[in-house]
């Protein structure tokens, strides 16, 4: 399903069983509201989110722990003045019970007091950046994701295992870019060559890969996401660096991109917490649903916006439909008492997830379809390093 309009307002509903429709009258209606990215080259990534969330709903007949749902999506349109009004609109117009945001780590920072600053629970299904895992987390604020530092922290170890000595660092120049690099060179034992901080949508990396060339590099560790991912990968290949120059990432070869980058990206290398060909009964039925209704393989902004969806499902069936005692909805929250598509899942004293990591390789498979797949996994239950800080 495409995303029409910056506003979508989505009232679903369906006859169920007798006793879940006695349930359901007693239950007021359950207003969510989704902030993510919806235009230009990263729509993909929010489109994703959107995806996963409205297959969880549609699988619920239009019910999340037996409130009907009347959903409002927002497009933030990449611009955190836009992100703090829709936030705003959401909260003071829509009394939305839940905000559901953000794709980008910027955004997040935009509607983060609008939103909690109302006592308004606001879950993000991406953006996971060190700024709320510390000192400033919030009892209003959960991510179903992971802390940005921690796909990164996990590629340096997967640098150590693969026997990278000479690493160069490639990152956006905003909160998430710089932790990834705060994060990979928490683990990595070896060399950082250099650390090159590019404009946020940038796409003509011809002098950084001139400058890689010549930095005396065994590998490259990147995070470039959306259009910036796209054009970074095929300029490499392009500059004839793929069999010369190791290729390790987060959010930069992943099911949004490799559409576009085919086998460009095919034997790259990724840190993550799923991929689409994860083994369990709850993933498979996922991936093949989703598939079959959107026509393409789910990445992990889809699987985080599904397990959003169920984790609300979970939260508003324990407190029976009533949003107004927001201790007990906290409560219900923190639980996480659903069936996450990774498996094990909890949260941590600061609301970010406590969860395994796994090391990904750009595949393709029967249907020629591009994806990334597991190949082991390098860290179980791995918390995030600005926990012990958040006083919660």
């Amino acid at each position: 399903m495409k995303v029409k309009r910056n506003e979508l307002l989505v009232s679903l509903a369906a006859g169920l069983a007798m006793g879940a429709c006695a349930s359901a009258a007693q239950a007021e209606d359950l207003t969510v509201g989704i902030v993510v990215t919806l235009s230009g080259p990263p729509a993909a990534l929010g489109q994703q989110i959107v995806d996963g969330f409205n297959l969880a709903l549609e699988q619920k007949q239009g019910m999340l722990g037996g409130s009907k749902v009347n959903l409002v999506i927002q497009d933030d349109e990449l611009k955190p003045e836009v992100a703090r009004q829709k936030a705003e609109e959401l909260v003071q117009r829509d009394k939305a019970d839940i905000v559901v945001g953000t794709v980008f780590s910027n955004m997040l920072q935009a509607i983060f007091k609008p939103v909690v600053g109302s006592d308004t629970f606001l879950i993000s299904p991406n953006a996971g950046p060190s700024t709320f895992a510390g000192e400033n987390c919030s009892p209003y604020f959960f991510a179903t994701s992971y802390q940005n530092d921690q796909n990164a922290e996990v590629s340096g170890m997967i640098a150590n295992e693969e026997g990278f000595k000479n690493t160069f660092l490639m990152v956006p120049n905003y909160q998430a870019g710089r932790d990834n690099v705060a994060g990979f060179k928490k683990t990595f034992t070896g060399t950082v060559t250099d650390e090159v901080f590019t404009p946020l949508g940038h796409k003509d990396f011809s002098p950084e890969l001139a400058q890689l060339a010549t930095s005396g590099s065994d590998a490259l560790f990147t995070f470039m996401p959306g259009g910036m991912g796209v054009a970074l990968v095929k300029q490499f290949a392009a500059a004839g660096q793929k069999d010369k120059i190791k290729f390790l990432s987060v959010f930069t070869t992943d099911e949004t991109t490799l559409p576009a980058l085919k086998d460009d990206a095919i034997g790259f290398l990724a840190a993550g917490n799923w991929a689409p060909d994860f083994k369990n009964e709850a993933s498979e039925a996922f991936v093949t649903a989703f598939n079959e209704k959107y026509g393409y393989v789910p990445g992990g902004y889809a699987m985080q916006g599904y397990d959003t969806a169920m984790l609300i499902d979970s939260a508003v069936a324990k407190v029976g439909g009533d949003m107004s005692d927001k201790d007990a909805v906290r409560k219900a929250l923190e639980a996480a008492d659903f069936t996450s598509l990774r498996g094990d899942f909890k949260f941590n004293n600061n609301h970010y997830p406590v969860q395994s990591f796994y090391l990904l390789e750009i595949a393709k498979n029967d249907k020629d379809q591009y994806h990334t797949s597991i190949v082991r996994e390098v860290v179980k239950d791995y918390a995030d390093s600005f926990h012990q800080e958040c006083k919660m």
